[in-house]
């Protein structure tokens, strides 16, 4: 029956039409006669039974129309069958898509830069200045192949030109469906200019639209017809797949890049509500030092390039200072201030010099008023010159983290696939 199967188109489809029946069947069984019940259930076994017998195809025919004949007679319809039948559809896509990024991999987007250069979050480049045009401003944005070659390397660009006399009005709130952004507008002269399907432009300055911070834009300027007002161009952070599965089995180990919830990180600058990735560093229980030679020190064992994980990070020649976006190891406030690192992010208040050391131990009041040590960890940015990570806030607990950094699917770089580790 199962080489029929292969090789006879009426085989299978008489096997999917019993199935098909049988489903009806079950779903309509409670509501049905014994007679309906009883004659539904005769068909299929008629026809169940010519296929096992290997019957002729015009004898499975027969019985097909027999089937048909009596699922028509006794079983009810359903009303709206066709939009019943793609709904059933759709909610089991996105059942079936809901189980897989819960349990398995869910997308991730990379919004800042503090993994760089092992994974990029956005990044962009103004050719405007704020109060007139830079030497760039000449710079032609490209079109046709190259257009479409920079966009698969998740390049983009924003051009805004001045229809008008005037000063900016206003800036529009970004327009969204989803996770797309549709459009967003700018105010010039009375003229509202609209960019369509905008790219997504990053982290922006407290209280400032993305667009404006990004493109430098002042409101005070008067621009004329034809000038450039907005001239930009963005890079796509890197959107990769977070692997769900693997902590379900085993614990985090030292040196992987994981996704972790920001809830419960205890500073004034963290967010509530967001995912943050970066490498981990220290387990439950380490004792964490960062030397002035940049390498940290945990338990009183110096990690090198040796150490699984950190390879890359400190791969740096130490006769060079550190610098934004580059390897160079992991800095400590001693180490920031030698390098003239500016004030910000990137300085550690926790680790002030290379002889300060941080337990990672996280302790939190239970509801008896007792204390209850909970298991933590703590991790640092690959750009240690602009990293907001746990030399500024410690640890934090280990089940915020919710998955490892698996595979980069956009944009198609030299970061494109599994290797960024």
């Amino acid at each position: 029956m199962i080489i029929r199967w292969f090789f006879s188109s009426t085989v299978r489809e008489a096997c999917a039409m019993r199935k098909h029946v049988y489903h009806l069947l079950c779903a309509q069984r409670d509501v049905l006669t014994p007679p309906a019940f009883s004659g539904v259930t005769l068909a299929m076994n008629q026809l169940r039974d010519v296929i096992a017998a290997g019957e002729n195809i015009g004898k499975i025919r027969t019985k097909m129309d027999e089937l048909d004949f009596a699922a028509n007679k006794w079983l009810k319809p359903y009303p709206n069958a066709l939009w019943r039948e793609n709904v059933e559809v759709i909610l089991v896509a996105v059942a079936v898509a809901m189980a897989i990024r819960t349990f398995f991999v869910q997308p991730f987007k990379i919004p800042t830069g503090s993994m760089q250069p092992t994974l990029f979050g956005v990044t962009s480049k103004n050719y405007l200045s704020h109060y007139g045009p830079r030497n760039e401003a000449d710079f032609k944005i490209p079109t046709g192949w190259e257009r479409i070659r920079e966009w698969f390397e998740g390049i983009s660009y924003v051009h805004v030109v001045a229809q008008n006399d005037g000063t900016i009005d206003a800036i529009g709130p970004m327009t969204r469906f989803l996770i797309f952004n549709i459009k967003q507008s700018l105010s010039l002269g009375g003229v509202v200019h609209t960019v369509w399907f905008p790219p997504d432009y990053g982290e922006a300055s407290q209280g400032m639209d993305p667009m404006a911070y990004r493109a430098g834009l002042n409101p005070q300027r008067v621009y004329h017809r034809g000038d450039d007002v907005v001239k930009l161009q963005v890079n796509a952070g890197d959107h990769l797949f977070v692997n769900r599965f693997t902590y379900n089995f085993r614990r985090p180990e030292r040196g992987e890049i994981v996704v972790f919830q920001t809830k419960g990180i205890q500073h004034p600058l963290m967010p509530q509500d967001q995912f943050y990735i970066k490498r981990l560093v220290a387990l439950p229980g380490d004792r964490v030092q960062i030397g002035d030679d940049r390498h940290l020190v945990i338990n009183g064992q110096r990690l090198d390039a040796s150490t699984p994980h950190f390879e890359n990070v400190y791969s740096f020649d130490p006769r060079q200072p550190p610098h934004e976006s580059q390897f160079s190891g992991h800095l400590n406030g001693t180490t920031a201030v030698r390098y003239n690192i500016p004030p910000g992010l990137g300085l550690a208040p926790l680790f002030p010099d290379a002889e300060t050391v941080y337990t990672n131990e996280l302790v939190e009041v239970g509801v008896n008023g007792g204390e209850t040590k909970i298991a933590s960890c703590m991790v640092m940015g690959d750009n240690t010159c602009n990293s907001f990570d746990s030399r500024a806030w410690g640890a934090f607990p280990a089940n915020n983290i919710i998955g490892k950094s698996f595979f980069v699917y956009w944009p198609i770089t030299k970061r494109f696939g599994w290797g960024n580790q």
